[in-house]
């Protein structure tokens, strides 16, 4: 195949990052197609670790070019940042191995002002649990056509042009609702124009590009960001991001025509969690949540919140494989339920006195929702040196089985550890 597209199964955080690396060692191009710097994808290598937020993770082979696409929403600034230490690292981004779509949105100053008021403002009941990085000011500006794009910033002109009408109803939004400080246009010009001198040489038509690549044969790995239940359309909508992080962002994100598109893998992994606000069925509160995210390293790789830990959700999974079309799934960290007995998997909820095996879309629905659970034994044997299905003790072979049949996909990798080469390879869709 020359296309694959990574995408989160759950509510992200799922390890799309490594699951990534291991994919762009036969691609030539890895494309990411939605959301910001709100996302972080964690590469383990050679006991070294990588945090990326922007730039896709597939960089770190030498020899890919990496794309932004155009759904993305881009701070420049932490870009810089991003693009500097990787060049610390000697992964050196030039003008004919990284691009950034013309027609990506920016965040500007004054979108993560908003984003951070907005979350202020709000009662803890109601709070979304933002990042508080612009994103979702910066989405809505690109839906009520005020947004500026990369193309904008490179014609002087028309960018102190938007920016000026911009500046005008932030400040005055920022004043009179918030009682925040607005923003100067001189320092603002000063500091995006300083941007554009800088990254002007990666700006270009990603559409075309991709395209070209396409028509040649080249291999490309569309890389997403956060998961399907964060999905602004899909998601346990208002707790989700401000983009579509399931598969439809690809179509959308990159200006790709769909008869490209193949494979479709998701990562999910072997038991579930969130960040932020929203109902969670399975969240475990007790000892065995704070074992998983001590033993996951479950803290956010953007915002080193610590994340939220339950037991695995085949209803959340099983949705995902449906609204995304996945042709299988990645399996991550099934190392960390090592030592955990029984292993419990959520197969449906109830909610007052019916029973429902598929995700609702009301989320009064869902906050109500218990749990229902089916048993199986753990193992206590360290997994983390396994490189095939046979290498598993038969309780965690047991219970990846139980998964696939619960989902309805089969698993093309399994990650037993951090390190990119802790996984065990079942199928490459590269080479199908």
């Amino acid at each position: 195949m020359n296309t694959v597209i990574v995408v989160g199964a759950q509510w992200g955080d799922e390890g799309k990052g490594k699951v990534v690396d291991y994919f762009a060692k036969q691609a030539n191009a890895i494309v990411r197609y939605a959301g910001g710097n709100n996302a972080g994808h964690t590469i383990v290598v050679k006991g070294e670790t990588t945090i990326l937020h922007l730039i896709p993770s597939g960089v770190l082979h030498k020899g890919k070019v990496g794309v932004l696409g155009n759904g993305m929403v881009v701070d420049p600034a932490v870009l810089l940042k991003e693009m500097e230490g990787l060049a610390r690292k000697g992964v050196k981004l030039t003008s004919k191995n990284f691009f950034i779509s013309e027609r990506a949105h920016l965040i500007m100053p004054y979108h993560r002002r908003i984003d951070h008021a907005r979350e202020k403002a709000k009662s803890k009941k109601g709070k979304i649990g933002t990042t508080g990085r612009g994103i979702g000011p910066a989405y809505e500006d690109k839906a009520n056509r005020d947004g500026i794009r990369f193309v904008d910033l490179l014609n002087e002109d028309v960018f102190e042009e938007r920016l000026r009408a911009a500046l005008k109803e932030k400040n005055a939004y920022l004043k009179r609702v918030f009682k925040e400080p607005g923003f100067s246009f001189s320092a603002v010009r000063k500091e995006y124009l300083g941007y554009a001198k800088r990254l002007k040489r990666y700006v270009t038509d990603v559409s075309l590009l991709l395209d070209g690549m396409l028509v040649k044969g080249k291999k490309i790995l569309f890389e997403g960001a956060q998961g399907t239940l964060l999905d602004i359309d899909h998601g346990t909508y208002p707790f989700v991001t401000s983009s579509n992080a399931g598969v439809g962002g690809v179509l959308a994100g990159c200006g790709v025509a769909p008869y490209f598109l193949q494979e479709i893998v998701g990562v999910i992994k072997a038991y579930t969690t969130r960040v932020g606000g929203g109902p969670f069925p399975t969240e475990l509160t007790d000892a065995v949540g704070e074992h998983l995210r001590r033993e996951g390293a479950e803290y956010g790789a953007t915002t080193g919140r610590a994340r939220r830990c339950g037991w695995f959700d085949a209803v959340v999974g099983r949705y995902g494989v449906r609204v995304n079309g996945f042709t299988g799934l990645a399996l991550t960290k099934l190392d960390t339920l090592t030592g955990i007995d029984p292993i419990r998997i959520c197969t449906g909820y109830r909610v007052g006195r019916k029973q429902i095996t598929e995700f609702p879309a009301d989320i009064r629905q869902m906050a109500q929702a218990k749990p229902i659970y089916e048993d199986l034994p753990g193992w206590k044997e360290d997994i983390r040196g396994a490189r095939s299905l046979e290498d598993l003790p038969r309780n965690a072979i047991r219970y990846v089985k139980r998964l696939e049949a619960l989902v309805g996909v089969p698993f093309f990798l399994m990650s037993v550890g951090p390190q990119r080469q802790q996984s065990i390879i079942i199928e490459n869709p590269f080479e199908t």
